[in-house]
């Protein structure tokens, strides 16, 4: 869940990519109040550092990350003059520093792809390190440009296990609650290859039996979170398919797709599932990764 009393972090480096995800931000700082802190990472203070300069000339790194830092923030007063800007430049590779930022942000925001970036790359490097390890909700902005606007007024959470799942499912009412729209909560299920004893010896069919089970895990997840926002419209479905194909198929008719993810304080890799691997390459709106910490 957003920590109301943090600033919403945007990574800026002068990208298309980046431009697109600072609107997005600017909007999403406005709808919950909060300050937006852009920052561009950095390695140039630490060589310069190195070796004293003898030229009272700033060093050609130094001017581009100021000059982007600074157009960012101006594009983002245009934007909406009520919304509180900050910029920092970090001295650090940009996954690092992001990382670093989400100890302490209510959330963090990226393009879809940075600044040299290989065209032919769905997700950015960054982009994606950021989203699996971060400590805060990653916010990746993607999308055609109906998703991109809020034009749909529908936000999309993939139900997780209840277990699992929580934090996803908090996130999702907050943002359906601050936009006044509809929550539309899907949980994908399928039949496996092989049944087990107990399952082929219900009266039931096995698809009703996994429908009626993963409609239960459904109402498990949202029983608590939903009490918190009585006002919210929540539409719950089950369909049979794979969760991956189900939320992709979906984003198109959302403004917002949501996941949980897991953090496993011994685990130090990518910590993405196959679903929320998926949608942040191939939604067609925005996607929130939100973690679920033990």
């Amino acid at each position: 869940m957003m920590r109301l009393e943090l600033p919403l972090v945007v990574g800026v480096d002068g990208s298309d990519g980046c431009l697109v995800a600072l609107d997005w931000a600017v909007d999403e700082a406005a709808r919950h109040g909060l300050p937006l802190r852009l920052v561009y990472a950095s390695l140039w203070e630490r060589y310069e550092g190195i070796t004293p300069s003898v030229s009272t000339e700033r060093p050609s790194e130094q001017v581009m990350a100021d000059h982007i830092v600074a157009s960012a923030a101006e594009r983002a007063r245009r934007r909406n003059p009520d919304v509180k800007v900050s910029t920092d430049v970090l001295p650090a590779e940009a996954a690092d520093a992001l990382l670093r930022e989400s100890n302490s942000a209510s959330a963090l925001v990226t393009g879809s792809r940075g600044r040299g970036e290989l065209k032919g790359l769905l997700l950015g490097s960054v982009g994606l390190a950021v989203a699996a390890r971060a400590h805060c909700p990653v916010i990746v902005v993607r999308g055609d440009k109906a998703g991109l606007a809020g034009t749909h007024e529908r936000i999309l959470l993939g139900a997780e296990d209840p277990a699992a799942g929580g934090e996803a499912a908090r996130f999702a009412l907050r943002e359906a609650e601050v936009r006044g729209c509809t929550l539309d909560v899907v949980r994908a299920w399928r039949c496996p290859a092989h049944e087990t004893a107990d399952v082929a010896a219900l009266a039931e069919t096995p698809a009703r039996y996994h429908e009626k089970r993963a409609r239960a895990q459904a109402d498990e997840l949202l029983r608590g979170p939903v009490a918190d926002h009585p006002d919210v419209r929540v539409r719950p479905t089950t369909v049979e398919g794979t969760a991956r194909k189900v939320l992709v198929d979906r984003s198109a008719a959302a403004d917002l797709v949501i996941v949980g993810a897991r953090r496993r304080q011994d685990h130090f890799g990518l910590q993405l599932g196959r679903v929320a691997h998926t949608l942040l390459h191939h939604a067609q709106c925005p996607v929130a990764v939100v973690p679920q910490h033990p």
